[in-house]
């Protein structure tokens, strides 16, 4: 098989993995959301949403190193395997334990399920990183469907054991069943890492090597590339943990009093399932940029002036993938609500402000952060990483200070507002960088086009969902989402947004 074949066998397995694994995410918020409940939901968040915030000192931009090092030299993969699995075990334990100490020294988890969850999901976040780094190995031999095997089937497991504690074995007391949902996590990642470590024996062995010098080197090299990814989780996961300090937890309060007032797990509650859904969509511009990276690698090193074209490409793809996704989140949210989740978490059901609300907003942040990717991967390309970090720095501080100013008085529904505010503010600064370091322009011609093509079909699923109230709301999905579809290509290509480039593109990215 030709380098080229095994390089797109080795994406599309990924993809495929992303969508089946997307796929069962969608059945696990649907169990735990319906399960839990708003205010069970929102400390299930927190517990993985404060566990970030310490992975990622574990993770640190080591991933990336690790399949430089292992591609330039195959014969050194044992060494570099060995090395990077005691020095990322030795982060995973020392950020896991100050995230446990963290946790039972916050006053405002006191007296919650949060403290015992994360110390739970420690274990799931540990083999998480251990399978990451043994799949660095199927990454350099472009064997990726082996890792897409253990993801896939580890996800399997983690579903089967949440619906069997929903449906049989704690289905009317969720407080016993929360931790048991966490557990279900931790076998399902033990599952998909020990899948991924049997696959990569086939190429190397795998053991711990602890060589000072060699840590050392992976440690410096990875700095500047793991403190940007940092910046961005933390920038990521704040509006949930200031949500947590800000506002107080239903265990303080009456229970019947944070359905009129703002308690902070029902509000991370119902702001999650709006947060899923953002990160389940930002695989799309991901996926595409990578798909561009080389060309646009090779251009920029050619100094060609083609670099303006497939830039003008991508805005085009990207517009033309975002708009009809804001469209239609904000015209569908409720069904979308119901279908990933529970009636409980609508507007006007339990709670004043529901996830639909959520989405809507959340949708805006969809559209400006598939534009970020664009001139975030043109900052990597043209090495100004530094650029990327200090914007990256710039919005977690604006981040924080509207977040602690608008929170206590709107809870998630300032949270993210907040979050489209900043990532606006991250386009300006990321356009303006690139702008610095290479002339181009963007014609706004094919924009309005999109723009147009996209309203037209908003005002027809809107119509249709006018027409179709009092249906159920997985029938209202099920005949309006095509419906959306089918309007939206056949006004693209009336309108001609569509060109041949944007199809080879299309074509390339899938």
């Amino acid at each position: 098989m030709s380098i080229a074949r095994k390089i797109l066998a080795n994406t599309f397995v990924q993809v495929l993995g992303k969508l089946m694994t997307g796929a069962l995410s969608i059945v696990v918020l649907k169990i735990i959301s319906s399960y839990l409940g708003a205010a069970g939901y929102g400390d299930y968040n927190t517990v993985y949403q404060f566990l970030a915030l310490f992975g990622i000192i574990a993770d640190f931009g080591i991933y990336t190193i690790t399949v430089k090092e292992m591609s330039r030299d195959e014969k050194q993969i044992p060494q570099i395997l060995g090395n990077i699995m005691g020095l990322r075990t030795a982060l995973a334990i020392f950020a896991m334990a100050l995230a446990v100490i963290a946790a039972f020294f916050i006053p405002q988890y006191h007296g919650t399920l949060i403290p015992l969850g994360v110390v739970i999901a420690t274990f799931a976040t540990f083999f998480t990183l251990l399978n990451g780094t043994v799949s660095s190995v199927l990454q350099v031999y472009l064997k990726m469907g082996y890792s897409t095997i253990g993801l896939v089937v580890g996800k399997i497991v983690s579903v089967g054991y949440m619906a069997w504690v929903a449906l049989w074995l704690y289905p009317h007391n969720p407080t016993l069943g929360f931790y048991h949902l966490l557990w279900a996590g931790v076998l399902g990642n033990l599952i998909m890492f020990l899948v991924t470590a049997w696959y990569t024996r086939r190429y190397t062995p795998i053991t711990y090597r602890f060589e000072w010098a060699f840590w050392n080197k992976v440690f410096w090299t990875s700095l500047p590339y793991g403190l940007a990814l940092v910046l961005n989780t933390i920038y990521f996961r704040l509006d949930v943990i200031l949500m947590t300090f800000l506002l107080p937890h239903s265990s303080s309060v009456a229970a019947e009093s944070c359905k009129a007032a703002l308690c902070s797990d029902t509000e991370i509650g119902l702001y999650g399932v709006g947060q899923r859904m953002l990160e389940l969509l930002m695989i799309v511009p991901v996926y595409f940029m990578n798909s561009v990276l080389p060309v646009m690698t090779r251009l920029v090193e050619e100094k060609s002036k083609k670099i303006h074209q497939l830039m003008q490409y991508s805005f085009d793809f990207l517009m033309a993938t975002s708009l009809p996704v804001l469209a239609g989140g904000v015209v569908l949210a409720v069904p979308i609500v119901y279908f990933v989740s529970d009636p409980q978490y609508v507007s006007g059901h339990t709670y004043a402000y529901g996830s639909d609300l959520a989405i809507q907003i959340l949708m805006f942040a969809t559209v400006f952060s598939f534009l970020n990717s664009l001139f975030g991967f043109t900052l990597v390309v043209l090495n100004r990483q530094k650029a990327l970090m200090w914007i990256n720095l710039a919005a977690l501080i604006l981040n924080l200070l509207a977040n602690l100013a608008v929170i206590p008085r709107w809870g998630f529904r300032a949270a993210a507002s907040t979050t489209v505010l900043s990532e606006v503010f991250i386009l300006i600064l990321a356009y303006w960088s690139v702008k610095r370091a290479i002339e181009f322009s963007l014609s706004a011609k094919s924009f309005f086009k999109i723009l147009f093509s996209a309203a037209l079909m908003g005002v027809v699923l809107y119509g249709g969902l006018v027409w179709l109230q009092g249906v159920s709301p997985f029938l209202q999905l099920a005949t309006l989402v095509p419906l959306g579809i089918v309007v939206y290509v056949l006004a693209m290509f009336k309108t001609r947004a569509v060109t041949p480039e944007m199809l080879r593109l299309l074509k390339k990215s899938a």
